[in-house]
């Protein structure tokens, strides 16, 4: 596979190149100052951004890593020129040189509109104009913390630890925050995992399946949460419950078939928030008439999810995560499970509902628990928590009456 690389010269690049040369990959890097380039990768082919177009001919993929990083102290027209228009004249370049893809590797920290360093803005602004480009498949791939052999930035002074506090002390800040080893980009690009990107965007990271850190702090997170909610407030559960009987004819919990983790089905309990008699069906699929008066508050409110206290002490169900769907959404389920998202178990609340993605575009919703799969961390699951705190994240919408 011949591959060329720009912004090769950075703690990533640094890392990728002998990755991919270890793999047999031919690779053409690029840089401002090819001879310093060249200094530092002797064995490898380099040249400028000027002779890019000749050189590059037959290449088969270019992965852009040229970036100003977010540290960087540039005024916002620098930033811009680094993050957006040399992207933009590096794209014309592969074009004109016949590259069929390019790979625009990229930050989480663009994902987030809150951010609003000039850092973030350019990446933003260098997605928005690189979305309508024809000629060439642009990717883009979007790092958490990167690490490798070596640590490099926030990451840096575990370098001086030895080798297994380093270790342990890296299991608990990537629990914290989320992480991606270079190897990971590495194997992405060899095995043309951006053929597969159907959106042209996605987020490479290592996940939190095998961190026992994380797993363990969620863990008892969880059930501290059930069990101050089962012990202080066992009233409120049994005034909401009469309130229900009272309102309407039938049970106040509700009992209803979920697909959880690993695809495994398992029996999920709510208040009922419906009429006695609705269809089973997706919650867009219920018209809005079947809420009850007593419904819709707790829908707003999720108060309708505390009885899945039950499901978190079975350790069926987390605060956070996708939300469980029905064994007969289909269409849902194959999306994720082509996402891998059935290896999270499934949650409360989650991002795609914070973020008002609800189950009645499956495939969008998928999309966002893949987003959550990646982006999965302690911190993130803090701002879910308290964005579902603050009002965010109601119930699935209802059909029109």
């Amino acid at each position: 596979m011949k591959i060329v690389i720009t912004g090769a010269s950075g703690f990533v690049g640094r890392s990728l190149v002998p990755l991919l040369a270890s793999a047999g990959c031919e690779l053409l890097l690029v840089s401002r100052t090819p001879d310093k380039l060249a200094d530092i990768f002797p064995q490898h082919a380099c040249c400028s951004y000027a002779d890019l177009a000749a050189r590059a001919a037959g290449f088969d993929l270019l992965v852009h890593l040229a970036v100003a990083n977010t540290n960087a102290a540039l005024s916002e027209q620098e930033f811009h020129q680094a993050n957006v228009e040399v992207l933009l004249r590096t794209i014309e370049s592969a074009k004109l040189a016949g590259v069929p893809q390019l790979v625009n590797v990229s930050s989480v920290h663009a994902l987030d509109p809150g951010n609003q360093t000039l850092y973030a803005q350019s990446k933003r602004e260098a997605l928005q104009r690189i979305s309508a480009i024809e000629g060439i498949q642009v990717v883009s791939v979007f790092l958490p913390a990167v690490h490798g052999d070596q640590f490099a930035g926030k990451l840096a002074p575990l370098n001086k630890l030895p080798a297994p506090i380093a270790r342990a002390a890296f299991t608990g800040l990537a629990a914290v925050r989320p992480t991606v080893h270079v190897s990971r980009l590495a194997d992405f690009i060899r095995e043309q995992g951006w053929r597969a990107a159907s959106n042209r965007q996605l987020i490479l990271a290592d996940g939190q399946q095998d961190n026992w850190v994380y797993r363990f702090v969620t863990r008892a997170i969880d059930l501290a949460f059930a069990v101050v909610v089962a012990c202080l407030f066992w009233w409120g559960l049994l005034l909401i419950a009469l309130l229900i009987r009272l309102q309407s004819p039938g049970p106040a919990i509700f009992k209803q078939q979920r697909v959880g983790r690993n695809g495994a089905v398992f029996v999920c309990y709510k208040f009922r928030t419906m009429q006695l008699g609705t269809k089973q069906a997706a919650t867009n699929e219920v018209p809005a008439n079947m809420v009850t008066r007593i419904g819709k508050f707790l829908r707003r409110t999720k108060l309708d999810e505390l009885p899945q206290i039950w499901n978190i002490f079975r350790n069926e169900i987390a605060l956070i995560g996708p939300r469980p769907c029905l064994p007969i959404q289909s269409q849902l389920i194959e999306a994720r499970a082509q996402a891998g998202v059935f290896s999270l178990k499934p949650g409360i609340s989650g991002l795609a509902q914070v973020n008002g993605i609800d189950m009645s575009d499956p495939l969008k919703l998928a999309d966002w628990d893949a987003r959550y799969l990646a982006l999965q961390s302690l911190e993130t699951d803090l701002r879910i928590i308290l964005a579902t705190a603050l009002g965010r994240g109601g119930g699935d919408r209802v059909a029109a009456a």
